[in-house]
């Protein structure tokens, strides 16, 4: 092995909260090893296999996808999605002949992983969450480091391989508090008005797009605004309750925010899910959050997410079923409370790891100079 040409795969996706990280390792590895090869592992017609090629990277795509949790017909080809994601993983593996394989999650990460241990190829875990993916908990006896997000990991992984480094972040993501007028401007806002950013995920996220709705009506006697992240199917119902009530000129609705780094500046007070990455760049960026978590993420892992920070006063939580009467009250009290949101961003900081990318970066190169 050459230890400055470098031979790395990184296996996983599903979402952005697995594909952004996984991107942001691999920027960081060509930026200290420019001549390293990488090759992402990802799972056929999920998001990866788009994402991945438009930041510069090759991908190989497995025929994989998760086990359903309740009875679905999708579960029977399970199996033999699982045996040929395994040959072909093999196949890839022995003719790419990677020096070390990082696994950041997702349903291509298992197989990956897991072939990769059997041939004794060094494997490094990235976990995003306080609370363990399946695939994860499976290899971590196997893997030389597991990279985390949250401490007291030790109660699902051995203990002597957990390094806290964080999770990686989408390059453009820094704090900018000094771009709030060009972020407001951009959007077509106020810039004397207090600022709602509303961000579902890239779906959108209806629990809270339906508390929204429920009492959109009570931003006539509350001087706010806000942007409006309504994911796809929601958005023409919201752009009509918006112009119904008469609010277009402080309530923009956009299916998805390609300028993250402006809705984020333009904001005084974030409505946000509960995934890793989100409290990732939140905590980075020092907001005051209110987090509705997703209650149907695997083990509920959303709402522990959130409650690390609530018990921290870090945060603010709301769950999914109570958004229709308590998300925009808790909001507006929230906008009107400057020094509860000074202690929340305050304590929100002490989450934050801007160097996540190179301390995971660091591990990998500990285990090519081995």
């Amino acid at each position: 092995m050459n230890s400055q040409q470098p031979k790395v795969i990184i296996s996983g996706g599903g979402t952005g909260g697995h594909i952004f990280p996984a991107i942001a390792i691999a920027d960081s590895l060509k930026k200290r090893y420019p001549q390293a090869e990488i090759l992402f592992i990802g799972a056929k017609n999920r998001m990866e296999m788009d994402r991945v090629p438009k930041a510069g990277y090759p991908i190989e795509g497995l025929w994989i996808s998760g086990f359903k949790r309740e009875l679905s017909l999708d579960n029977l080809s399970f199996p033999f999605k699982l045996i040929s994601s395994m040959i072909n993983a093999r196949r890839i593996l022995k003719r790419f002949r990677p020096d070390v394989v990082i696994g950041v999650g997702g349903f291509a990460s298992g197989p990956t992983m897991k072939t990769a241990a059997s041939m004794n190829i060094p494997i490094v875990i990235q976990e995003q969450n306080s609370y363990p993916g399946i695939t994860n908990k499976i290899v971590a006896k196997k893997a030389a480091k597991i990279c985390v997000a949250y401490d007291n990991m030790e109660q699902w992984f051995p203990k002597d391989k957990i390094v806290l480094t964080g999770n990686p972040l989408r390059n453009n993501i820094v704090p900018m508090d000094d771009r709030r007028d060009e972020g407001v401007k951009f959007f077509g806002l106020y810039p004397e008005k207090k600022t709602i950013l509303l961000v579902g995920g890239s779906q959108g996220a209806l629990g809270i797009n339906r508390g929204i709705s429920a009492q959109l009506a009570s931003f006539k006697e509350n001087d706010y605004q806000m942007i409006w992240q309504t994911g796809n199917h929601y958005y023409e119902k919201a752009l009509k309750e918006v112009e119904e009530n008469g609010l277009q000129d402080r309530i923009k609705c956009t299916v998805f925010i390609d300028r993250m780094d402006l809705a984020y500046a333009a904001a005084d007070v974030v409505i946000s899910r509960a995934g890793a990455m989100s409290i990732s760049e939140l905590s980075l960026l020092h907001k005051a959050v209110v987090f509705v978590p997703l209650p149907t993420a695997a083990e509920d892992h959303q709402t522990k997410n959130a409650m690390s920070l609530v018990n921290a006063d870090a945060a603010m939580i709301v769950k999914n079923s109570e958004t229709e009467k308590e998300l925009l009250p808790a909001v507006f009290g929230l906008l009107g409370d400057v020094d509860k949101q000074n202690e929340m961003k305050g304590n929100i900081a002490k989450f934050a790891r801007p160097n996540a990318a190179e301390d995971i970066v660091d591990q990998i190169e500990m285990i090519l100079n081995k």
